[in-house]
C-alpha cells in the first residue's frame, strides 16, 4: 500500500477509538503462545483486523498475530466488511490473495463470494479514480479463475454495470455463469432491465418465459417484472424487433396469472397507447381484465380511457365506466369529470354534461359523488353553453361558480364574451367586460381579440378601432389574429388605406404579421384593382419567411386577368409551378374563362388540355366559360359540340346556367325548335328550368310568331310557380295584346296568382 494512504484511516477505522481495542492488543502481546486465547467477537474481531491491516500495510506476510486472528473463523458478512473497507481494487485484491495463499486454511466460498463482492462494488463505484467497464470486465475473469462461486449479489451488480456499459452479451453471460439454483427474481429482474433498455426483446422474452413457466416462486415475476417490461416494451426506441399492442396485451393476461398487475402508471400508459392506436375495445378488455382480477385500478387508468371513448364519441360506455367506477370503489377525480364534460360539450351535447356536472356535485341523490367542482369544470360548462349559443344559461352558470365560492376568471369572461359577440350582442359583450374590469379581473389578448372581431363581424367597425386603441393605451397589446379581423373588415368596406396603415402599424408594434395576415391583405388589394400593392406584399411576405398558398397566386393570377395584364398573370403562374405550388381546377378555370372572354380560344383549349393532363377534372365552370365566349361570337357549332362532350365524355352534367346561355343564342339565331329540343333535354336530365329559361324561349318564339307554344310554356310556368319577372310581362305585354290575346295574358297572370297561393 503506498505510503500517502498511511495517514488516512481506512473507512470503517475513522469512528474507532483506541481505547477500544488497545487493551485486548496489551494482553495477546503478554501472553505466551501456549496460553488459550478467548474468540473475540465478530465485530471486535473486524476491529483488530482492520487495525492490523491499516498499521501493516506492506507486511502481512510477516504479520503473525494478523495471520492468527485471520484463522479464526470469519463470516461471510464479516470477510465483506474487512474487504469493502479498502478504498481501491488493488488494495482490496491483494488482501484476498493474501487469505488464499497465505492463511493455513483459507475462508470458505461462500465468505470467499462475499469478498469478491466487494471488490466488484468497489470497481463498479464511479468515484474510483481509475473506472473503467473493461477494468471490472477484467476482474470478472480473475474471477472465475479464482474458481469462487459466484453469488446472487455479485452477479446483480455485474450484469447492471455491464449493461449499463452497453456490454450487454456479458450481461448475459454473467446470468448463465451463475448457479441456476442461485437464480432469483431480483437478478432475472435486472437482465430483464438491461435488455430491454437495448431493445434485446426477443433475449429478453427467454428470460421472461422462465420466470413465467417456474412453479416453486423462486423466480416467479413480480410487480417489478411487470413496470420493467410493460415499461420497456412502451417506450423502447427504435432498436430490436417491434411489439404490437397485442403482444402487450397477452403479456398482461400471462402476468394476471401469477396475480402480478402493471402499476396504475403503466397501466395508465398502456390505455393511453392503444386508445391512441385506435384499439379502444383492446384498451377497454385490459382494464376491466385488471379490474375484475382485483388488480390496482386507480382513476388516471379509467380517465385515459374515458378520453379514448370521447374521441370515438361512445357516451354510453363513458357513462357505464363512470358507473363502473363508483362500483368497485374507484373514485372519480375532477380529471375524470373534466374528461367527460370536455367530451359532451365539444359535441354540442350540453344538456347531458349538466346532468354529469349535477351528479358530480352531489346534485342527483344517490348517484352524486360529492366532488367540488373547480373553475375549470365550470369555464368547460359554460364554454360548451355559449358555444351553442346559449349564452344566458352560461351566465346563470357563472353566478352559481360564485355562490359556491368559485370566483370566476379571465377565461370565464372571455368565453361569454365571445359567445355574446357571436351572437351579434356586442352591447352585452361590452357590459360584461365592463363587469370584469370592475371585478379586477385581467382581460388578455383572448379578450381583445373577442370584443374586435366581434364589432367587425357586425358592422361596427369605428367602435372596434376605438376599443383596440383603448386597450392598446392601457397597455394591452393586440395580436395577428386582432390584426387580421380588423384589416379584413377594412378591407371589406373597400378602405384600403387604412388597412394598410393597420399593416404597416404592427411592425412597430413588434407585432409579426403571419400567413393570414398578408393573405387578407393580398385579397384586398386584389379586390380593389390595386395589383401592384398586392404584389408588393406578397413580396414582403416571401421575405418573411412564408410561402403564397394556391389560393393566394389564384387571387393574384384572376386580378391580373381582369386588368388584362397577361404577363404578369403568366408570370405568376410560371412563379407558382417553380414554388411547388400545383395549380388547382380554380387555376386553370380563370386562365380559361379570361381567354375564352377575349377570343383567344386556341389558348384557352391548351390549358383544358393541360387541366386535363394534370388530372384534374373539368367543371361545369370550365365548360361553361368555354360555351358563354362561343356563344357571345355566335359560333354555336363549337357551342354545342363542347355541350355535348359534357353531357357524355366528361361526364359533368350540365346545369340551368348551361343550358339557358345555349337556349338564349339559339333563340337570338332563329333555331327555335334546337331550344324547344333542349328544354325537353332539360326535362330528361332533371334540370329545372327558371324565369331566364322561358324568358329566352317565349322572346325567341315571339320573333317568329309562334303563340301556341307560347301559351304552352306559359301554362309550364304556371304549373311549376315560375315567377315571371318585368322582362317576361314585357315580352308578353308587347306581343299578345298586339295579336288579340289580351285575355290569354290576363289569365296568365291570375294562373301564377293560383298557383303562387296553391304552392
Amino acid at each position: 500500500m503506498a505510503a500517502s494512504r498511511l495517514s488516512t484511516p481506512l473507512p470503517l477505522l475513522k469512528h474507532i477509538r483506541p481505547s477500544n481495542h488497545q487493551p485486548l492488543l496489551r494482553h495477546l502481546s503478554s501472553s505466551s503462545a501456549d496460553d488459550p486465547l478467548p474468540l473475540p467477537s465478530n465485530n471486535t474481531l473486524v476491529t483488530q483486523i482492520l487495525t492490523l491491516l491499516q498499521n501493516n500495510p506492506t507486511n502481512w506476510t510477516n504479520n503473525d498475530e494478523l495471520r492468527s486472528l485471520l484463522s479464526h473463523s470469519l463470516s461471510p458478512s464479516s470477510l465483506y466488511q474487512i474487504t469493502r473497507s479498502f478504498t481501491t481494487t488493488t488494495e482490496a485484491l491483494k488482501f484476498l490473495d493474501y487469505i488464499r495463499t497465505t492463511l493455513p486454511a483459507p475462508p470458505d466460498p461462500d465468505s470467499l463470494s462475499t469478498s469478491f463482492q466487494a471488490i466488484f462494488e468497489l470497481a463498479e463505484s464511479r468515484d474510483q479514480p481509475n473506472y473503467s467497464p473493461e477494468k471490472v470486465s477484467q476482474l470478472f475473469t480473475s474471477f472465475k479463475e479464482y474458481n469462487i462461486p459466484l453469488n446472487v449479489n455479485s452477479a446483480a451488480l455485474l450484469v447492471r454495470c455491464f449493461g449499463r456499459a452497453g456490454l450487454v452479451s456479458d450481461s448475459i453471460l454473467v446470468y448463465k455463469e451463475l448457479d441456476p439454483d442461485s437464480r432469483n427474481t431480483h437478478i432475472s429482474n435486472v437482465l430483464l432491465g438491461v435488455l430491454m433498455r437495448a431493445g434485446r426483446v426477443d433475449d429478453a422474452f427467454q428470460v421472461l418465459d422462465e420466470m413465467l413457466l417456474c412453479g416453486d416462486g423462486k423466480i416467479s415475476p413480480n410487480e417489478s417484472t411487470v413496470d420493467i417490461v410493460i415499461g420497456g416494451l412502451l417506450w423502447k426506441d427504435a432498436n430490436g424487433r417491434r411489439v404490437s399492442v397485442e403482444e402487450i396485451v397477452g403479456l398482461v393476461s400471462k402476468f394476471g396469472e401469477h396475480r402480478v398487475f402493471p402499476s396504475p402508471v403503466r397501466l395508465t400508459q398502456l390505455i393511453t397507447k392503444l386508445c391512441r392506436s385506435g384499439k379502444i375495445d383492446r384498451a377497454w378488455d385490459v382494464l376491466h381484465e385488471v379490474m375484475n382480477a382485483g388488480g390496482d385500478v386507480q382513476a388516471p387508468s379509467c380517465n385515459a380511457l374515458l378520453s379514448g371513448l370521447g374521441r370515438n364519441r361512445d357516451f354510453p360506455r363513458m357513462n357505464k365506466l363512470l358507473a363502473e367506477m363508483k362500483e368497485n370503489g374507484v373514485q372519480p377525480d375532477v380529471i375524470t369529470f373534466g374528461i367527460l364534460l370536455n367530451h359532451l360539450c365539444k359535441f354540442r351535447r350540453v344538456d347531458e354534461a349538466l346532468e354529469v356536472f349535477e351528479k358530480m356535485s352531489g346534485g342527483s341523490g344517490s348517484e352524486g359523488f360529492s366532488i367540488t367542482p373547480d373553475t375549470i369544470l365550470y369555464n368547460t360548462l359554460i364554454d360548451g353553453f355559449c358555444k351553442e349559443g346559449r349564452q344566458e344559461k352560461g351566465l346563470v352558470l357563472m353566478e352559481q361558480m360564485r355562490s359556491q365560492g368559485c370566483e370566476p376568471n379571465t377565461v370565464t369572461y372571455n368565453c361569454l364574451i365571445d359567445g355574446f359577440c357571436k351572437a351579434g350582442e356586442i352591447d352585452k359583450a361590452r357590459e360584461l367586460f365592463d363587469v370584469m374590469n370592475k371585478e379586477r379581473v385581467l382581460p388578455n389578448v383572448i379578450t381583445l381579440n373577442s370584443l374586435v372581431g366581434g364589432m367587425c363581424k357586425h358592422g361596427r367597425i369605428n367602435s372596434a378601432m376605438e376599443f383596440f386603441n383603448e386597450m392598446q393605451g392601457k397597455g394591452l397589446k393586440g395580436n395577428a389574429i386582432t390584426y387580421t379581423a380588423l384589416i379584413n373588415a377594412f378591407c371589406n368596406v373597400n378602405n384600403i388605406d387604412k388597412a394598410m396603415e393597420l399593416f404597416n402599424d404592427m411592425s412597430k408594434a413588434e407585432c409579426s404579421p403571419d400567413a393570414i395576415v398578408f393573405y387578407t391583405l393580398i385579397a384586398g388589394l386584389t379586390q380593389a384593382g390595386r395589383l401592384d400593392d398586392a404584389s408588393f406584399i406578397a413580396s414582403v411576405m416571401k421575405k418573411n419567411g412564408f410561402c403564397l398558398d394556391v389560393l393566394s397566386y389564384n387571387i393574384l393570377i384572376g386580378g391580373f386577368c381582369r386588368k388584362n395584364k397577361l404577363d404578369k398573370a403568366y408570370g405568376m403562374l410560371k412563379e407558382m409551378e417553380q414554388a411547388g405550388v400545383k395549380p388547382d381546377g380554380v387555376t386553370f378555370n380563370t386562365l380559361i374563362s379570361y381567354f375564352s372572354k377575349v377570343g383567344d380560344f386556341s389558348t384557352a383549349h391548351k390549358f383544358l388540355r393541360k387541366m386535363v393532363g394534370e388530372g384534374l377534372r373539368p367543371s361545369v365552370v370550365t365548360y361553361g366559360a368555354l360555351i358563354h365566349a362561343y356563344c357571345l361570337v355566335g359560333n354555336l357549332d363549337d357551342a354545342m359540340k363542347l355541350f355535348r362532350e359534357m353531357s357524355s365524355g366528361s361526364r359533368v352534367p350540365p346545369n340551368t346556367v348551361i343550358f339557358n346561355m345555349l337556349i338564349d343564342s339559339l333563340c337570338k339565331n332563329k333555331k327555335v325548335e334546337v331550344a324547344l329540343s333542349l328544354m325537353d333535354d332539360m326535362k330528361d336530365k332533371g334540370v329545372r328550368p327558371n324565369t331566364n329559361t322561358f324568358n329566352a324561349m317565349l322572346k325567341g318564339l315571339q320573333d317568329i310568331n309562334w303563340l301556341e307554344k307560347a301559351f304552352e310554356l306559359m301554362n309550364q310556368m304556371t304549373e311549376q310557380a315560375c315567377n315571371p319577372d318585368y322582362v317576361t310581362m314585357e315580352i308578353l305585354t308587347n306581343w299578345l295584346p298586339a295579336v288579340g290575346e289580351t285575355e290569354k295574358l290576363k289569365s296568365f297572370v291570375q294562373g301564377y296568382e293560383v298557383s303562387l297561393s296553391t304552392a
